[in-house]
């Protein structure tokens, strides 16, 4: 009886991650699986139903109190993902990089890297990136002569930057079950006034290794070129015209966004919630400029939106100059007030003529079905996180990585392994919502930095887009992809990316400083 009850916890574990490998719904399957084992505690006299019963109160308390307004986040940036990717800035971006580097050996890949890391800084949507570039540079590689597995794996990997490189969704929800994990951890120390882990110190750690990861692809791009030139041929000059206008045109709206969004929070002007707004607000505009879709009048009313985008702009720049939670008065305050009133009515206009296009209807009900599915399944996940705790799981987790040689290194190097191997098979949230929770107070408990700890899983999280048979960013590729693509070639194309995300989740495990220095000297 000793054993069975030791074992429960396992058993909890084991059963939720096969229902979930049989294809059942994440957000009812750990429900499910944590009711099904608080029964089974129950009749072992292992449970207490009190648990069960405060669980209400215990959800409300998690996400509507305890400073948990950086979970609205998550729909701000989901509707400004989706928002951008109905403005047609993909398309733009990629045409302009092929441009500007098409006339390379191996141009036309790092043209579809550093988009990938553009649109990863502002949109953060792996699926919507994956499909984008899917459907725009796949055919364009394939019938210039690229090798389908190089082409493949340039898209697809490039489309999962979004995870790493902030503002990312990933960032967001680890940043809130990490900082959960890490006042847990303090108050069983004995410090009631912890230390708080937020969202930004993840996105300022995060980003260092994000544009090392970029830089990664980049070189594994020139490697190629160099080494197998046939592989990523050169587009000839003739073919290609570079309209500098046009170049700039595509790339200052999309950096003037990720400057406004990712700037405001490094610099403390604003929180991830806060920016969140901002970005949802700036993709509004730019995407009611270029009114993706089939408005009666295209150009109606253009001009209006482009003031709101400007005033906008300049309100953010006021905000760096005047603080403006602390209120101004005088021609500042008219000013502020006059801004504020043209970046309104440029809003309402660009919503105005988004949904005359049906775009706005579209963007709305993908950004609601997204969002709920998180939250659904964060509710699940933290059912089966106190389930999982009530039946002795914490103790025995802990007991185990303690004893694993090694140390705390060892024992990180276990949970890696562990959310390694379960992304061939999982997805990111499942992961981030199931085993984070369990494993981070242990290991901040050893003495693990928070920040360092964050990345390294967000790293390895990224990953698990990539690797068979369960990678989303290959099956992405594949829903879009020619049907003369041989699935295998995709695969083949993802591996060697693969190896590049475990160098750098290797180097910054050997480095430290790589996630931490930034956010040290920005926050202190």
């Amino acid at each position: 009886m000793d054993l069975l009850l030791v074992a429960l916890p396992f058993l909890m574990f084991a059963t939720a991650v096969a229902a979930l490998l049989r294809g059942f719904p994440v957000a009812f399957t750990l429900a499910g699986v944590a009711i099904l084992f608080a029964l089974i505690g129950l009749a072992l006299d292992a449970f207490d139903p009190l648990h069960l019963r405060a669980f209400p109160q215990r959800i409300y308390g998690n996400i509507m109190e305890m400073d948990k307004s950086i979970l609205v986040a998550v729909p701000l940036f989901v509707f400004m993902g989706v928002m951008l990717e109905k403005s047609r800035v993909a398309e733009e971006l990629l045409e302009a990089m092929g441009a500007l580097f098409g006339s390379l050996r191996g141009g036309l890949g790092i043209s579809v890297v550093i988009v990938g890391a553009l649109l990863a800084a502002s949109t953060g949507i792996v699926g919507a990136t994956v499909v984008t570039m899917g459907l725009l540079s796949l055919p364009t590689m394939l019938r210039r002569g690229y090798d389908p597995a190089l082409a493949s794996g340039s898209i697809a990997a490039s489309g999962t930057l979004g995870q790493i490189i902030p503002p990312s969704i990933v960032l967001i929800l680890l940043g809130d079950q990490l900082g959960s994990a890490y006042a847990r951890a303090q108050r069983e120390q004995g410090i009631f006034s912890p230390d708080i882990l937020t969202v930004g110190d993840l996105f300022a750690g995060a980003l260092v290794p994000g544009l090392l990861l970029v830089g990664a692809y980049i070189a594994y791009q020139i490697v190629i070129a160099v080494t197998r030139p046939k592989a990523s041929p050169a587009i000839p000059k003739g073919e290609l015209h570079a309209d500098y206008f046009k170049i700039i045109r595509a790339l200052v709206p999309p950096l003037a966004l990720i400057i406004a969004v990712l700037g405001s929070i490094l610099s403390g002007l604003a929180t991830p919630t806060e920016a969140a707004g901002v970005g949802a607000l700036g993709a509004t505009l730019l995407a009611g400029f270029r009114n993706a879709g089939a408005a009666a009048n295209p150009r109606a009313g253009r001009w209006l939106v482009a003031i709101g985008a400007l005033s906008l702009l300049a309100l953010i720049g006021a905000a760096l100059a005047l603080n403006l939670r602390a209120g101004v008065e005088g021609s500042a305050r008219l000013l502020t007030l006059t801004l504020s009133g043209l970046a309104i009515a440029g809003t309402l206009w660009a919503l105005v003529r988004l949904f005359r296009s049906g775009v706005l209807d579209d963007v709305m009900t993908q950004t609601a079905r997204i969002s709920s599915m998180v939250f659904v399944i964060l509710i699940g996940a933290s059912l089966f996180a106190l389930v999982f705790r009530e039946l002795g799981g914490d103790g025995s987790v802990r007991a185990m990585l303690e004893s694993v040689p090694g140390g705390v290194f060892g024992a990180v190097l276990v949970v890696m392994l562990i959310m390694f191997v379960l992304g061939f098979f999982l997805d990111f949230i499942e992961i981030t919502f199931v085993v984070v929770p369990i494993v981070a107070p242990i290991l901040f408990l050893m003495g693990v930095d928070p920040i360092w700890l964050g990345v390294l899983m967000a790293l390895n999280l990224q990953t698990s887009f990539l690797t068979p048979p369960f990678g989303f960013a290959l099956f992405y590729l594949r829903g879009v992809a020619p049907p003369s693509l041989p699935t295998g070639a995709i695969y083949r194309g993802a591996i060697p990316f693969v190896i590049i995300q475990l160098f750098a989740i290797a180097l910054v495990a050997a480095l430290p400083w790589l996630a931490t220095a930034l956010p040290r000297a920005l926050y202190g």
